[in-house]
This record gives structure tokens, sequence and C-alpha cells, in this order.
């Protein structure tokens, strides 16, 4: 029985993005753990003015090694719930043999899933044309945010939700992603087959451009040869945004309640 879920955001913001998600598992009895990424644990001002330089050249191996000693070093396994890259880090830490049950939110694509869909590259051109940008450290602007991240918001929110969260990113994640099929020791590869995982959710959102839901749904096929319990579930018309974005609610609910139904871990969990 564990009531600690670990939190893990994606790329481009920063632990501030489960303001909503954190209050509603604690007002039913989860403590919340939601540590940032290295070279993220400034103010999101600072971030913005002074990037850390540890963010340069920092991969997806590294954030989650990160991660792993923090997950060890809890008196319990917990609960792994992470969004966009922070879905993939929780499928590698799933892999590692960490947590009891893991929520991947439109989940940036482990090695093996195919990624190249229009809107996803569309969203990430910028990023993966910029001269050297796997050793450098990028900003998204506002209007490569509002296309891949919050489609689905009307314009005055879409401005301000990239004041609210987007803080520069290390670009390296974005090319070891993209480059992930050729590679051979890609740091996103995972043992789709693997029977000692812990359970998995897949959570997609039916509108999202950077991750559409088909990237979702070749993920969970990728585990279709696995004992181990993994589910998917897509909300249409939702974007990328949503954890946050109007009904995160419903997303928020489904999650809770696919926890407190799994074998040995729901039925004794928080109520």
């Amino acid at each position: 029985m564990t009531n600690q879920v670990v939190f893990i955001h994606g790329a481009w913001v920063t632990p501030l993005c489960w303001e909503l998600f954190e209050p509603f598992f604690q007002e039913r009895g989860y403590q919340t753990i939601i540590p940032p990424w290295p070279g993220k644990e400034a103010t999101i001002t600072q971030q913005r003015e002074d990037p850390s330089p540890a963010l340069r050249g920092l991969g997806i191996g590294e954030i989650v090694d990160h991660y792993q000693r923090l997950i060890t070093a809890l008196p319990r396994p917990p609960i792994l719930v992470g969004h966009s890259f922070g879905g993939l880090f929780v499928q590698l830490l799933l892999e590692r043999g960490l947590g009891v049950a893991g929520v991947a939110i439109d989940s940036a694509p482990p090695k093996g899933s195919f990624a190249f869909y229009p809107s996803a590259i569309r969203s990430l051109f910028g990023v993966l044309t910029t001269w050297m940008g796997w050793q450098r450290i990028l900003r998204m602007p506002l209007a490569d945010f509002k296309y891949a991240f919050v489609n689905t918001l009307p314009a005055e929110r879409q401005r301000a939700v990239y004041d609210r969260y987007v803080v520069p990113e290390t670009g390296r994640i974005f090319f070891q992603v993209a480059v992930s099929l050729t590679s051979p020791h890609s740091p996103a590869k995972v043992r789709f087959d693997n029977a000692s995982r812990a359970p998995l959710l897949l959570v997609a959102g039916g509108s999202d451009h950077i991750v559409p839901p088909a990237i979702n749904r070749s993920n969970y096929r990728k585990y279709r040869h696995t004992s181990t319990i993994t589910e998917f579930k897509q909300f249409p018309g939702r974007g990328h945004w949503i954890i946050a974005e109007d009904g995160w609610e419903e997303v928020a609910g489904f999650i809770y309640d696919w926890l407190r139904k799994l074998p040995g871990l729901g039925s004794t969990g928080p109520a």
C-alpha cells in the first residue's frame, strides 16, 4: 500500500504545471512529491533570465537517473505520474523496477514507437532544425507553444499559460527521441515485454498536436505481448495541456479511479 505520488513534469515547464493535480490528489489522501529536473530548481523568472548551465547537454539518461535517486530514497515505492517527457520518464523508471504503478499522460514516445506525424514534426521543427541544438539551451517561441501545447485553448488564455509556465529547455532530449529508431543504445529504450513491470496507464489527448494520440496508441500497442497490466485512455478534444485545460478534473478523476482499482494497491489506498 502506498499513498505517495511522484509527479514528473515535461519539457519547457516546471513542477508548477501540476498545481491543479497536486491538490486534487492531496484532498483524496495522497502525499505528493514534485521534484524538478536537474537545472530547473530556480524560480521561473530566474530560469528565463539566466538558465542553469546544467541544462546544456542534459539528456534523458541523466534525468531518469536523477529521479531514480529520489525515488529509491523514499521510505516506500511510490506511484509515478508523468506528463509529456515526464510520461516517457515514467515508462523508463518502471522499466528499472521503480514505482508500484505508473501513469504516462501525453507521453513522449519511447524507442520503437512511431513518432513522425505531421503535427508532431511541425511542433518541433524549430527545435530540430536549430544548429547544434543538442548542445544548446533552447527557448520555445510563443507561436510554437500555441500550436504545440495549447491549441485547444482560447487565444487570450494561450498567452497567459505561456507567461506563467514556460521556461528554457535542454535541446538534447528532443534529438535523442528523434534518432531513437536508428540508435541501438537509445536512452529511450523500453523492454515492452517486461513481465515484472508495475501496472501502466497511458493517457492521450485526442487533439494533441505535439504528441498526437496516434503516438500514444502506437506506444500502447508495443506492450501487447506483456502480461502486466497496461491500459490506454483517450480523451477526445483535449490538447497537450490536458493536465490544466478545462476538463482536467475528468482526467485526474479517471487516473484516481484507475489507481483505486489496481489489485493490491487501490483497494487499500486512500479513500
